[in-house]
């Protein structure tokens, strides 16, 4: 028992003895405790590349006030020796850090993490072009945080990350895939400022590849179809604006005439699905056709025969009944199907073509044909409600292969521009295309729609405009209600003549 008691006052009096500090015989002199105040401090800090990070720490001592010391830590390296933080983000990545204070007597520390994010990770994207013709990127960022205010960044984007970089003008085109942007600009023709197809980082979007094309004079890039997902090195189309088609790899990448779509096409189409499964639709002008490239494979025209080459097309009933007597297409314009819609049924193309008084209409599968239960390789056109239906009288003014619009399975509606005006039709039922309704006007009267977007589930849409008579960033930006046109949001001056607008959606990786 005596033992243990005097285990106990041994502790106690090193206990005591701790918060001294031996400065003399006798050790009677207290030592100055670092506390650093976490109060105004975070575990994790969240900031945009190049943006920079301030702390400002809170540190007292207890006793006396002795000369204090800092060391700011990253992922284990010493960045900074001042007593405040300023850390500018120029790499994005996740790192661990560590103040660490520290006076004669003692140190303190205090740990926290750091995430360094892109500033376009995901969020509204428009390219535009201003009244040179030079290609301009406007981003709208997701909040990161909730509280934090939706707004366009106020620089060009493409400027502000490739410093010096001289630019092809007239941009036509951006899509994303698989971690990159892809951007195409016709040029004018000059020794400097030839066609030109950029591929940026899509989180910095910093410029990682420029394919030029001076041995194809004629090449002017119109629409890209590489879709959402790519393969590395695999080939896909590039639309001119003389309606041939070229071939574009992802990588390593090398203009060439394409060696299967040896048509002229018309400027309409789209590419629709991922890497593994998707459907490249587009108009063959000289055949008057609907054809299709599965994954690679084709081009394949839509008829009554699976597969049908255009080798085929004379022999074949329903080719010669509906495409062949036509004069031409209006558009051609994907439905937009939410998740649930897709894993339903196939994807659709809506298809507005022009016959001798009237415009058509068709829904059809994007595969063209399905299967029929109970026979062996038999397959059927699928259409929704039969063949070609007349849908418009005389006016051809509504609607052609230039016009933005957009289409949706939800409400079954057409969205397309007619100057500022946007019209709605919905396109399966018996109303013809000239019933079409005015749902909203956006800006002024001069204003002229260029493009839309919509939300994944179809609930917003997304116009953008410019106005012709106005100097500077004219183009604008609305959202609005699908259904019944209320706008819901309005983003005015923020890009020039908008030539695409999309969502951007963050990369999975």
């Amino acid at each position: 028992m005596k033992t243990s008691k005097y285990i106990l006052l041994a502790v106690a009096i090193l206990s005591f003895a701790s918060c001294y500090r031996d400065e003399s015989t006798d050790a009677t002199s207290p030592i100055a405790e670092i506390f650093i105040d976490e109060s105004n401090l975070e575990k994790e800090y969240n900031i945009h590349k190049n943006d920079t990070l301030i702390i400002k720490p809170i540190v007292t001592q207890s006793n006396k006030a002795l000369p204090l010391s800092y060391k700011w830590e990253l992922d284990q390296k010493v960045v900074s020796e001042e007593k405040d933080f300023f850390y500018v983000g120029n790499m994005l990545g996740t790192y661990s850090g560590r103040l660490i204070v520290e006076n004669e007597d003692g140190k303190a520390f205090f740990t926290f993490m750091l995430n360094v994010n892109s500033p376009y990770e995901y969020g509204i994207t428009v390219l535009s072009k201003d009244a040179d013709g030079l290609p301009h990127i406007a981003f709208m960022q997701e909040p990161m945080k909730e509280g934090d205010k939706r707004e366009f960044y106020s620089e060009n984007c493409l400027e502000k990350n490739n410093p010096g970089e001289a630019f092809s003008s007239n941009p036509s085109d951006i899509v994303q895939t698989k971690g990159t942007l892809i951007v195409a600009c016709q040029g004018n023709d000059s020794e400097e400022d030839g066609a030109a197809i950029y591929f940026l980082n899509e989180k910095t979007f910093v410029v990682e590849n420029i394919v030029k094309s001076k041995e194809y004079k004629t090449f002017k890039p119109t629409k890209l179809f590489t879709p959402e997902e790519s393969y590395d090195g695999s080939a896909y189309p590039v639309l001119s604006a003389d309606g041939k088609m070229y071939s574009l790899p992802t990588y390593n990448a090398v203009l060439q005439p394409s060696h299967n779509l040896l048509s002229t096409y018309a400027q309409t189409g789209f590419v629709i699905g991922n890497a593994i499964n998707n459907d490249i639709i587009l108009w063959d002008n000289e055949v008057n056709g609907l054809v299709c490239i599965y994954n690679g494979y084709g081009p394949y025209y839509c008829g009554d025969k699976y597969l049908l080459t255009r080798e085929k097309l004379s022999e074949d009933k329903y080719y010669n009944e509906r495409f062949k007597i036509l004069k031409g297409v209006a558009t051609l314009v994907p439905i937009k199907k939410t998740a649930t819609q897709t894993s339903q049924s196939r994807r659709e193309v809506l298809v507005l073509a022009q016959a001798e008084d009237h415009i058509q209409r068709l829904i059809i599968s994007t595969f063209f044909w399905r299967h029929i239960e109970g026979t062996a390789a038999d397959y059927e056109i699928l259409v929704n409600g039969g063949n070609f239906s007349k849908v418009s009288g005389r006016n051809y003014s509504l609607i052609n292969e230039n016009t933005p619009c957009i289409a949706n399975e939800t409400y079954r509606t057409l969205l397309f521009a007619n100057g500022n005006t946007v019209m709605k039709w919905k396109y399966t039922g018996e109303d013809w295309l000239n019933d079409a309704v005015d749902l909203l006007s956006v800006g002024s009267k001069d204003a002229i729609i260029t493009s839309f977007e919509i939300s994944d589930d179809h609930l917003k849409t997304y116009v953008a405009f410019y106005e012709p008579n106005q100097k500077g960033k004219n183009g604008s930006v609305w959202v609005f209600d699908t259904n019944n046109g209320k706008v819901l949001e309005k983003y005015d001056n923020v890009c020039y003549e908008p030539v695409e607008v999309f969502y951007k959606k963050k990369n999975q990786e």
